[in-house]
């Protein structure tokens, strides 16, 4: 049976790890401890967890002055108020500086459900992609939200990670090897390749395999560094496939498919689709309603495939 966790979990477990193995991690959050699970951290360390309130603004500056004084600063909130509020204390404090800060943003996408469009990031991949010295990650799920973790406090420089709040399956596995700025091909395929990142990355397996019944050999590619990206992998992909889908619970303007199609467009352009939002804001209901709604499904990939064939078929 496949285990389901939120990615945040992930977040929460390695958190405590690496308040147990290294001293200098400690833990801010901005009135969602709980919410982002930061609270783990605080109820075991709790001389090294910070509650700064409703201000994000102040978190992240006194975050920035954390990693000053050689502490490993893992700043912990929803991902529209790091990214919205914040951004300009990120920009200038943090990644100006190129300080060693950890940024977690939790809540990501149009998967938060009834929160509405208020509290549902679909924009800070882009508004985090923009600045220089960041690294940007965007697990598929909880474990590899643990990896991710644990291997950003060894990353010297600002990292923001992405995470959700619903429970989403575990594909990837304990004894794999997770690297920053490196792809995981989790099936092979000829005919096009699907590059994912988040919770897409199951969809587009469900997806290839779906695509399979009907003859339709679909490579699905984890990439879960939007930023540095891993151009050699989407080159390669983009060479042996000459097809491309992206998939992304973000919207399709400056997220992730915007990304590779810039890779793309400046090394092996291929006829290209991308699943994503397009230029509107989310709303309130219920998760898988409003992933349906979105197209953000398997569905909604095996549509882009088959649009993407019929493209490279023409070229």
């Amino acid at each position: 049976m496949v285990q389901m966790k939120p990615t945040r979990d992930g977040f929460g477990e390695a958190l405590l790890e690496l308040g147990e193995k290294n001293k200098d991690v400690v833990a801010l959050c901005a009135d969602l401890t709980d919410s982002t699970r930061a609270g783990w951290f605080r109820d075991k360390y709790p001389d090294r967890f910070i509650s700064i309130g409703i201000s994000e603004q102040d978190m992240y500056s006194t975050a920035a002055g954390l990693s000053l004084t050689g502490k490993i600063p893992f700043a912990a909130t929803f991902g529209v108020f790091a990214s919205g509020r914040a951004w300009d204390q990120i920009r200038i404090s943090i990644a100006y500086m190129n300080l060693n800060v950890k940024i977690i943003g939790t809540h990501g996408g149009i998967s938060v459900g009834a929160d509405g469009a208020t509290h549902q990031a679909i924009e800070e991949i882009g508004l985090m992609r923009i600045l220089p010295n960041m690294t940007i990650i965007v697990p598929c799920d909880a474990l590899e939200a643990k990896k991710a973790t644990i291997k950003s406090a060894e990353y010297k420089g600002p990292v923001y990670i992405r995470l959700g709040r619903n429970k989403s399956p575990n594909i990837t596995k304990e004894g794999e090897k997770f690297e920053i700025g490196k792809a995981m091909t989790l099936k092979d395929g000829s005919d096009l390749t699907i590059i994912a990142c988040g919770l897409m990355v199951h969809e587009s397996l469900v997806a290839s395999d779906e695509l399979a019944k009907e003859g339709i050999k679909a490579r699905v590619i984890n990439l879960h560094t939007p930023k540095p990206i891993d151009k050699d992998a989407i080159i390669k992909a983009a060479k042996e496939t000459k097809a491309i889908v992206t998939a992304e619970e973000h919207l399709i303007h400056c997220g992730m498919g915007s990304a590779v199609s810039e890779v793309l467009s400046e090394n092996f352009p291929v006829p290209m689709k991308m699943v994503g939002i397009r230029d509107r804001f989310g709303e309130s209901g219920e998760p898988e309603e409003l992933l349906k709604k979105f197209g953000l499904t398997s569905a909604g990939i095996v549509k882009a495939a088959r649009e993407v064939l019929k493209l490279k078929k023409r070229g």
